[in-house]
């Protein structure tokens, strides 16, 4: 059932989004600069002290202190109000549970919304997006060789896109990544999972980074918010830092799946994402460049209709979004 959530201020700045091989801007802090002053030193210029009978005269204009100027106030952040009705009218009209997660990223007073964002669903094969997101850290920290390969085992087997495995197979990681990534495969998704120490280790690893409330790969479910927090850490630089997000955005971006969160976007918008398809579910999960405010995190979980349906969904949701952060 469809319900509104509060909205909840996400505090802690502006989040860095960096994207190394793209044109996106990458935040850099930078100190003020401290400028020494030099006074000149001519001759005493010190007043003589008062006489006994004599009151010192009141200071001059020119020598009284400034005035402390008032603090400015603490920027606010405009009503998720006009979203809210936006995308209640969507979600209502289409009669499916829906879960929906927003953080953004950037702007004076980043803040997120989500609504459902704690229900569970399957995870279907988004729980390939933290599986990415461990290979990207460990490539990135030195500890694994993206080009060194992953062997094919009978047991790594599930149907989808490409049905080249025989075994004795082996594959590069940055082909796993690929076919995992691009083309949503199931079984390059188990040799990630397998390759980075099978199921409990990647459930430890999303909960490091927020996700304690999922259990992906083998119940294999989630929520959306969890699945904002593994990209808002990605995009923070949590997981890897500008390595990783090197190696990894480009294998999530201009899938064989862009009917969801891309669909609503203007054309040339940059979304880094990971979809998950297990009728009659379907999910997007992304990092969007632009809006008014700076890149965000938006993540849709629907559970039916199904199929195009679903991804017209997710695609109407995108589009109240995107228009909400391009103008607020």
């Amino acid at each position: 059932m469809w319900r509104k959530a509060s909205v909840v201020v996400f505090i802690g700045g502006v989040v860095s989004f960096s994207l190394a091989y793209v044109t996106a801007a990458q935040a850099v802090d930078r100190p003020p600069r401290h400028l020494a002053s030099i006074a000149a030193q001519v001759g005493d210029t010190t007043p003589p002290p008062p006489l006994a009978d004599e009151t010192p005269p009141p200071p001059s204009p020119d020598t009284a202190p400034a005035p402390t100027p008032a603090p400015a106030p603490a920027p606010t952040h405009p009503s998720f109000d006009p979203l809210v009705a936006a995308v209640d009218a969507i979600a209502t009209s289409s009669g499916a549970p829906v879960g929906i997660s927003l953080i953004e990223l950037g702007g004076t007073a980043p803040a997120s919304w989500s609504a459902g964002g704690s229900v569970r669903m399957d995870a279907a094969s988004t729980y390939k997006l933290p599986a990415l997101m461990a290979e990207a850290q460990a490539i990135a920290e030195g500890r694994v060789n993206p080009a060194d390969t992953v062997c094919f085992q009978d047991s790594d087997w599930e149907d989808g896109w490409f049905q080249d495995y025989t075994t004795g197979d082996c594959y590069s990681r940055n082909e796993l990544a690929d076919r995992a990534g691009h083309f949503s495969d199931n079984t390059a998704g188990h040799m990630l999972v397998r390759d980075i120490g099978g199921g409990s280790a990647l459930n430890a690893y999303a909960a490091g980074l927020g996700a304690s409330g999922s259990s992906f790969f083998d119940v294999n479910q989630t929520t959306s918010d969890d699945l904002a927090r593994l990209l808002a850490a990605e995009a923070a630089g949590k997981a890897g830092g500008p390595k990783a997000q090197l190696w990894l955005y480009p294998y999530l971006t201009n899938s064989k799946f862009e009917s969801g969160i891309p669909a609503g976007m203007p054309a040339g918008t940059l979304v880094i994402h990971k979809t998950g398809e297990l009728d009659p579910e379907v999910n997007d999960a992304a990092i969007v460049s632009g809006g008014h405010g700076g890149a965000y995190v938006l993540v849709v979980m629907t559970n039916g209709p199904g199929g195009d349906t679903a991804w017209g969904l997710i695609a109407q949701i995108s589009a109240a979004v995107w228009a909400y952060e391009s103008t607020r």
